[in-house]
């Protein structure tokens, strides 16, 4: 018994007689025994995606994580107000740092330790800016569910959700251009190398295509010109589109449908109405 560093993380290894065990049990066996008593000491930034009660005083918390991808925790939360471990901490794309046990073979992890990185100064007073990170809490829940070790997308989530807690104003289009950038890390950011006024978009190949396809998961030229003035935009220019509630609830449609092609099982979201009916 001892702890031991794998990658600079604390390993703790415990180690039964192994003649005992190699005599009386499968070779297979042995090994799924010892794999499920090594964990490691991790320390990782990390993202709330949804947190969910479990019995009288659990929290079950989805996050995606600098260091591991997606990960499911769960933790106790104290009844009294000096515990260190606070529910607050497990809103919807809270910025976190955690300390926990990482066990590779476990599927509920146990955290350590947990602070908030980046405090929110506007989002959480901010009915819009709030339901807006309502909507893409669920829509990451889903897009980031096989996601591994992701350092780009990581990073372009919390740069993303930085930029909006400090916009003032001029914020209306950022769902759709978050959702469309996002793409990028994921694997089906469109090429635009074949666009011109008049074209289609196929939605399985993400590709603007002159013909029609032979398939029914295509946008017509005026949808196809909608996504490529999408791809134009970024955070810094996009109150220059001019975009009414009627547009922009139809983009946020495509761009879901376009999600739904690629993004195994990801169904309707709920939270899709609450923000359909904002920026008037």
């Amino acid at each position: 018994k001892g702890p031991y560093r794998i990658a600079g993380a604390k390993v703790l290894l415990l180690f039964e007689p192994t003649k005992l065990f190699l005599n009386k049990f499968p070779y297979n066996v042995v090994f799924l025994y010892f794999c499920t008593r090594i964990y490691m000491i991790l320390k990782s930034k990390a993202i709330v995606l949804r947190s969910m009660k479990f019995g009288d005083a659990s929290l079950i918390i989805d996050m995606f994580t600098e260091q591991e991808g997606r990960i499911s925790f769960i933790t106790r939360i104290p009844k009294t107000t000096k515990g260190k471990i606070k529910k607050q901490y497990f809103q919807p794309l809270t910025l976190l740092e955690l300390e926990f046990d990482y066990r590779p073979h476990t599927s509920l992890q146990h955290i350590k330790e947990v602070r908030i990185l980046y405090p929110y100064a506007s989002i959480p007073f901010n009915p819009i800016k709030s339901a807006i990170l309502l909507f893409l809490s669920e829509f990451l829940f889903h897009v980031t569910r096989s996601e591994q070790q992701n350092l780009q997308l990581y990073n372009y989530v919390c740069a993303s959700l930085q930029w909006l807690d400090g916009a003032a104003r001029s914020y209306a289009n950022f769902h759709l251009v978050f959702m469309m950038r996002l793409s990028r890390f994921i694997g089906f950011f469109p090429n635009l190398e074949a666009y011109h006024e008049g074209v289609c978009f196929d939605l399985r190949t993400a590709s603007f295509t002159h013909s029609i396809p032979l398939h029914t998961d295509y946008l017509l030229p005026a949808e196809a010109t909608a996504i490529h003035q999408l791809i134009r935009m970024d955070y810094e220019n996009m109150h220059l589109f001019r975009l009414s509630r009627v547009d922009r609830n139809q983009i946020a449609n495509l761009i879901l449908r376009y999600y739904r092609i690629h993004v195994p099982n990801m169904p309707d979201l709920n939270s899709l109405q609450v923000l359909s009916d904002l920026f008037d």
